[in-house]
């Protein structure tokens, strides 16, 4: 299709009215898009249909996992070794303590026979305890220096094994997004038009980038940190139950009211994040539409309303965010309470177990270690929420746009025209934007190859809704559009489009050289030579403004080509749809922007141009369709009069009412003062 809304355009521009709802002659746009949710979304769903996008990283995810589990074995042995180091040096103190005492050569049993003989069975349970205490041996530097250096290369592979697992969390997650994001731009080619017009453009284009940005985001903070934290837990509970399974009950008793807290707290937190997120999304809708219209705001002096409308938005997206990140915020702190508890039970019991000689100093420091890991990785997941919150319920917003309509496939096999000539027919064809509020009822219409087919009327007539109906934008209700012979529905909408150049009153260039844009509507690959390319631009007078340029062709144009004049823009569209050679040419007040020297110029470029091809024109000004082979007039969706020029205004029906009110000059007395017009003085 030979267009200024391909992908992007087609949505860019809706058939029909403005926020306020449905009219005859437009589609539906509608201004409520992106409000928050009546009720909270659904987080496990989300969550577990997220987890299955990941599904082609399932090799990753399974390596991640198992160096997850080294790091975390490496990690989880480390204090219980460092409590072996503790013990060496405790016993090596009190063996000096002892040597003072007792004589060289004195055996542990006999040091612990000897304290009970005196009354301190205290100190002789504490001295069984520990097993290894020589009386008069100092500390065993050499068996210290054994265990530390174990410690030291025990850390370092769990840091290694660590980073590995990170390492292949970012790139599972960044596939998993990659992924992510050409499922949208391909769903994004499959939905209807219908469905773009009653969007707000900027809450579409924010799930697309800032709802996909923080599911990335969150999820490589989270999910590594979540398998890592979860394995700690169980690795960490082990060892608690190995050295003491009394310690690791008081542990435990803590974990309920943790689980319990993190639950009420998430659930209060949910919805804020689902109305924080759908608040950016009407706050970037409401910047898109304001940068679209910057100009226009300045002309109109709106710019205080315009400030008071992202005021407002803005402060909705700040008290949405307040409140989420609030009282998802409460979880860490609750959690660092209860893990401080946690300790002090821990640190009173062991040292009265200690003290009755049923565990050891090092011991009691490992399991206080384990204690602080086992209750950090619980804070750690606890904290984690608000992130994997916030990300779900962009994963939702994104898998919504996911799930939106898609426009019904096309037939296998489709039809093509045996004999491409441009004929087109409207055979008893009914349309309407909204059920049961018929627009286009019963419509009969036939265009033969090489005609140019005028449509006039009112606004909200539905002359525009036409042009899409044969286009495919928009599906008929009922009846056929037979192009050639075939009707449309049984072709491709691709090979449709492509026999068709469109050029719309909104022109659209994207950001690239002039050239680029020109060749933009040529399809397929196919090759354009100089000498057909300065023809089409000649034609449509636009190489004579592009040679001033100071790069000409190769001059490159911002998003909306602001250094160039509006007429100037239209021009080139014109120049695109021609270049690309269409069947059927759709120009949908193609000239309303250019002025009236260059619409006569347009002008004669259209009629060389429109020979040979089916042309449908879309016109208020009706003087440049004086010319046409066939000028149908629309009221409410019908055809009330069809005709050349002259006939019609022979009539005297709609037509030459339509004309008269755009030509006839207005009465004048005998007193040179129009009817109704004030005198002077």
């Amino acid at each position: 299709m030979t267009t200024q809304q391909t992908s992007r355009g087609a949505a860019d521009r809706p058939a029909g009215p403005r926020p306020g709802g449905p009219r005859p002659g437009g589609g539906p746009m509608g201004g409520g898009a992106g409000m928050p949710a009546a009720k909270a979304m659904d987080f496990t769903g989300s969550l577990r249909r997220f987890a299955g996008t990941m599904r082609p990283e399932r090799a990753r995810v399974v390596l991640l996992t198992l160096s997850g589990i080294v790091s975390v074995a490496l990690t989880v042995l480390g204090p219980k070794i460092l409590g072996d180091a503790t013990n060496v040096i405790f016993a090596g103190v009190v063996g000096q303590m002892l040597g003072r005492t007792l004589p060289a050569g004195t055996t542990t049993d006999e040091a612990v026979a000897a304290l009970r003989a005196t009354g301190d069975d205290t100190q002789a349970d504490m001295l069984a305890s520990m097993g290894d205490v020589v009386p008069g041996q100092g500390v065993d530097f050499d068996r210290l220096a054994q265990i530390l250096a174990g410690v030291v290369v025990i850390y370092l592979g769990a840091f290694l094994f660590g980073w590995l697992q990170s390492r292949l969390m970012t790139v599972a997650v960044q596939n998993t997004v990659r992924r992510l994001r050409d499922d949208v731009e391909a769903k994004l080619h499959r939905i209807p038009l219908s469905y773009v017009d009653k969007q707000a453009k900027g809450d579409i284009l924010s799930r697309v980038t800032n709802d996909i940005d923080n599911v990335a985001q969150s999820t490589t903070q989270t999910l590594a940190q979540l398998v890592t934290s979860l394995l700690t837990v169980v690795g960490v509970l082990a060892m608690m139950f190995w050295i003491s399974w009394v310690l690791a009950l008081v542990a435990l008793v803590t974990v309920p009211l943790s689980v319990f807290l993190t639950m009420a707290i998430a659930k209060r937190s949910q919805p804020q994040f689902v109305a924080q997120w759908a608040a950016t999304g009407r706050l970037n809708a409401h910047v898109e539409e304001m940068f679209t219209g910057h100009a226009l705001v300045k002309v109109y002096g709106r710019q205080a309303d315009a400030a008071a409308t992202f005021a407002r938005e803005n402060e909705a997206v700040y008290d949405a965010t307040r409140r989420s990140q609030f009282i998802s915020g409460t979880i860490q702190p609750s959690m660092g309470f209860l893990s401080n508890l946690n300790y002090v039970l821990v640190a009173v019991i062991g040292g009265l177990r200690v003290a009755s000689g049923q565990l050891s100093i090092g011991d009691v420091q490992a399991f206080i270690q384990y204690s602080r890991q086992f209750t950090q990785p619980l804070t750690q997941i606890a904290s984690m929420m608000n992130l994997l919150q916030s990300g779900v319920a962009s994963a939702e917003r994104v898998f919504e746009l996911l799930d939106a309509p898609e426009q019904d496939p096309d037939p296998e096999p489709a039809e093509v025209p045996a004999e491409p000539r441009g004929r087109v027919e409207f055979d008893d064809v009914s349309f309407s934007y909204v059920p049961d509020e018929s627009l286009i009822e019963h419509l009969d219409l036939v265009a033969e190859p090489g005609q140019t087919i005028a449509i006039v009327g009112p606004t909200g007539a539905g002359k525009t809704t036409l042009v899409n109906l044969l286009m495919r934008f928009y599906e008929i209700d009922g009846g056929q559009i037979r192009l050639d012979g075939v009707d449309t529905r049984r072709m491709t909408r691709d090979g449709l489009r492509s026999r068709v150049g469109m050029v719309l009153q909104d022109t659209w260039l994207f950001e690239g050289t002039i050239e680029e844009n020109l060749r933009y509507g040529v399809r397929d690959g196919a090759d354009v030579d100089e000498e057909r390319f300065l023809e089409a631009t000649r034609a449509t007078s636009v190489d004579p403004f592009v040679r001033t340029l100071p790069d000409g062709y190769g001059t490159r144009l911002d998003g909306d080509a602001g250094a160039l004049s509006a007429g100037e823009k239209q021009l080139l569209t014109i120049a695109r749809a021609f270049l690309a050679d269409p069947d059927i040419l759709v120009l949908d007040e193609a000239t309303s922007s250019v002025d009236t020297r260059t619409e006569v110029l347009v002008q004669e470029a259209m009629n060389a141009l429109r020979a040979g091809r089916t042309s449908f024109v879309i016109a208020h000004r009706l003087s440049t369709i004086r010319e046409a082979d066939l000028i149908v007039v629309m009221e409410h969706g019908r055809i009330v009069e069809q005709g050349d020029h002259d006939g019609l205004l022979a009539a005297g029906g709609a037509y030459a009412r339509l004309y008269a009110s755009q030509f006839a000059a207005p009465l004048v007395d005998e007193s040179g003062v129009a009817p109704g017009a004030r005198p002077a003085g």
